[in-house]
C-alpha cells in the first residue's frame, strides 16, 4: 500500500509540476513574443495574446489546492482546446498530442 501512495505522490507532483513550468514558459513566450522593439509599451500592447495562458495558469492554481475540481478544469479546457485548434488549424497532428499532453497531466490530478 505503501508504494502505491509513493506512486500517486509522484504522479501528483509530476502533473503539478510539468503543467506549472510548461505554462509559464508558454506565458512568457505568448506576451513577448509579438512585441518586437521590446519595450514595455510593445509588451503591454501585446498582452492580450498571454490572456488564455493566465486562465491556464489560474487552472494549474486551482488544481494544486484543489486537485478534483482543478483536474476536471484542465482537462475541459484540454478538450476544448483540441477541439478549437483541430477546426481553426491544418497542424492537426501537431497541436493535437501537445493539448493531449495536457489532458493527460491534468488526469494524474485525480
Amino acid at each position: 500500500m505503501n508504494r502505491r501512495i509513493k506512486l500517486a505522490n509522484f504522479y501528483r507532483y509530476t502533473a503539478r509540476y510539468v503543467l506549472l513550468i510548461c505554462g509559464i514558459m508558454i506565458f512568457l513566450f505568448a506576451l513577448i513574443s509579438g512585441a518586437e522593439p521590446f519595450t514595455i509599451k510593445e509588451i503591454i500592447k501585446n498582452s492580450p495574446n498571454s490572456f488564455p495562458w493566465i486562465c491556464f495558469l489560474l487552472a494549474v492554481l486551482i488544481a494544486w489546492n484543489n486537485e478534483l475540481l482543478g483536474g476536471i478544469i484542465i482537462i475541459l479546457l484540454g478538450l476544448s482546446g483540441a477541439f478549437f485548434f483541430s477546426i481553426w488549424n491544418n497542424l492537426f497532428e501537431f497541436i493535437f498530442f501537445l493539448v493531449l499532453g495536457i489532458i493527460i497531466f491534468g488526469s494524474f490530478l485525480f
